[in-house]
This record gives C-alpha cells, sequence and structure tokens, in this order.
C-alpha cells in the first residue's frame, strides 16, 4: 500500500522517476527488436537520416521533374503531385523511390515478402502528406503511416 500511495505522496519527481522506470523496462534494446529485424546492416530498421535524406532527395525531384513542364512559372502544387506519382508507383512494385534508392533503403511489407501493392503505396504517400502521421515514431522505428499501411524501412 505505501508503494502506490508514495507515488504521489511523495511529489510529482517520484511519480515521473517511477513512470521512467516502466517505459524502460518495455522499451527495447534496438530498433526492431520487437518486429524479429536484426541490430544493424541489411534488413534492420532504416536510420532517420538515410529516411530523412531519401524524403528530401524526392521533393526535390518532384519539384525539378514539375519546373520542367510549368517553366517560367514556378511549380506551386503540381509538384505535391508528381511526389505523389514518384512515391506512389516505384513503392508499389520495386519498394523503393528513387530517394530511397539512393539511400540503400527499402518498403517492406510486415506480413510477407512479396510487393507493397498500390494501396498500401498510396496509404503511405496520402497519409505522408498529412506530415503528422509521418512523424511519430515507436521505438521500433517505425511511423504512424508505416503502421497504418503494414509496412516497414529496411536498410538494403
Amino acid at each position: 500500500m505505501r508503494n502506490v500511495l508514495g507515488s504521489w505522496l511523495d511529489g510529482p519527481k517520484s511519480a515521473v522517476n517511477n513512470a521512467r522506470e516502466q517505459a524502460d523496462e518495455n522499451r527495447p534494446a534496438f530498433r526492431g527488436e520487437k518486429l524479429g529485424l536484426p541490430e544493424s546492416g541489411p534488413g534492420s530498421a532504416a536510420p532517420l537520416g538515410k529516411r530523412l535524406l531519401a524524403f528530401v532527395v524526392d521533393l526535390v525531384l518532384a519539384a525539378l521533374i514539375t519546373a520542367a513542364f510549368t517553366a517560367p512559372a514556378y511549380p506551386g502544387d503540381w509538384s505535391l503531385l508528381t511526389w505523389l506519382i514518384i512515391t506512389v508507383v516505384p513503392v508499389s512494385f520495386f519498394g523503393a523511390t528513387p530517394g530511397m534508392a539512393l539511400a540503400k533503403i527499402w518498403v517492406a511489407r510486415v506480413d510477407s515478402t512479396s510487393m507493397v501493392g498500390p494501396l498500401r503505396a498510396l496509404m503511405r504517400g496520402l497519409l505522408t502528406v498529412l506530415i503528422i502521421p509521418a512523424v511519430i515514431w515507436n521505438f521500433d522505428g517505425r511511423s504512424w503511416h508505416d503502421r497504418l499501411s503494414g509496412t516497414l524501412v529496411l536498410r538494403r
């Protein structure tokens, strides 16, 4: 009984420390451990830096492609549509965008070894456009858009 009451009687610091201890017990040793992924090397969870690099490369590529069609005007929102196309189509059939290929990462399904497919790739793309689902991560290195589409991003 004292242990339960002590968390609030001892003040907020004690409660915070107790919550941290419980969180540390549930935290995996490395990203992807709960999914059965290796700690490093091919097949391990892709690091945030490589994912960010791939995203920026894809954004720049989409802006350049769209600018070629809208010149001399700026591409505006049309580059978003181009980005969606160069993201959904390659991920659907090859598992990687041009930026992912450059960063040596790829998208895989969690439930099987078959290709990601158009529906999952479209869901990932649309959720990325919303931004929030793509930037909230869990301890396994998967964001909301990965979890909702049943995919994960791995190193090659």
